[in-house]
């Protein structure tokens, strides 16, 4: 298990809890940064942001960006397909919002990023990936990060060998999530994966795919030594994992979420969501939210359909309040 006298350091940033909320698409807003933060998340990421839209000032793009004091430390995570228009991107990251770290999506593996040769594309051309990575590298005085799957398919897995590469431009750590762009989400990760890179790098290695439980958490520290472990899906509707694992490490006991607990949480979420995209857009983005956080519990399938048939932000107030009293 997680040793807790072990200190990570990424670049200049120590890290005594070094578990991870995934950059998730739709998903890592302010708002759920705010609440895995409020849970005890280590460190936090952006959803990605196009390195296009940061260059051309688009107004909707810098707002994905924006975040709080609280949230730190904060990686921003940027995508794009060229050395001049990611090292643009990362200066004026930087230079206007100044985040704890810029991590360099190479793990997307959706057809509309790939095919513009973006996110996961790069493990097809290692060579565009250093020159991509070293421009970002130089634009910036933070630590740069990299998130990045095992290859584009199975017949070529390139992990190892781009992360020996990576570290030598000078990255500073790497998340590996060891499943192949054409896998998707589907199979299962291979670890052994992480465990290989970790053997061939100095930088801290962030193991990442497959994290459901506290006994996902011992084995893939066991199985590979990885320096940190990333959560994704796992946090979906339970930020409060990282509680969770926290208490875990430090020999407490762990009181599962009450009703009235995850119902104050939902409040919350739906209140941060709405402050920062508005009645219309906030309460639509909750409901996929509700439909987490109401998953794996007696009774929860009743609460789930009536949040998600909720017409509007009032009406999915009355619900929360109705619940309650």
């Amino acid at each position: 298990m997680f040793d807790i006298n072990k200190k990570i350091q990424i670049g200049n940033l120590k890290l005594g809890f070094p578990f991870f909320l995934a950059p998730m698409a739709g998903v890592t807003d302010y708002a759920f940064r705010v609440i895995a933060k409020e849970f005890g998340a280590g460190v936090v990421y952006s959803e990605f942001v196009s390195a296009h839209g940061i260059i051309r000032k688009n107004e909707k793009t810098l707002n994905m960006i924006k975040f709080s004091e609280f949230e730190r430390p904060i990686g921003i995570q940027i995508f794009g397909d060229t050395p001049e228009v990611m090292e643009n991107a990362a200066r004026v990251v930087y230079e206007k919002f100044k985040p704890d770290l810029i991590d360099i999506n190479y793990g997307c593996p959706v057809p509309k990023v790939t095919k513009k040769g973006a996110g996961s594309a790069a493990l097809k051309d290692l060579c565009l990936m250093e020159d991509i990575t070293e421009a970002v590298v130089k634009a910036v005085d933070i630590p740069v990060t990299v998130k990045m799957r095992a290859g584009w398919n199975s017949e070529n897995i390139v992990s190892t060998q781009a992360g020996i590469n990576l570290e030598k431009i000078g990255i500073k750590a790497i998340t590996l999530h060891p499943r192949t762009t054409v896998q998707m989400y589907k199979g299962s990760a291979n670890w052994d994966l992480i465990k290989e890179l970790k053997d061939n790098v100095k930088i801290p290695v962030i193991g990442n795919g497959d994290i459901k439980s506290i006994d996902d958490i011992n084995k893939m520290f066991t199985q590979t030594n990885c320096d940190g472990i990333m959560i994704g899906r796992a946090a979906l509707g339970n930020p409060w994992f990282f509680t969770q694992i926290k208490k875990y490490i430090n020999n407490e006991d762990f009181n599962e979420i009450s009703l009235e607990e995850r119902l104050e949480i939902c409040q919350k979420h739906l209140e941060l969501l709405v402050q920062i995209h508005g009645e219309i857009v906030g309460s639509n983005n909750m409901k996929k939210h509700f439909a987490w956080y109401f998953k794996g519990f007696k009774g929860a399938s009743f609460f789930r359909k009536k949040f998600v048939l909720a017409k509007n932000y009032s009406e999915m107030k009355d619900i929360l309040y109705n619940i309650r009293h």
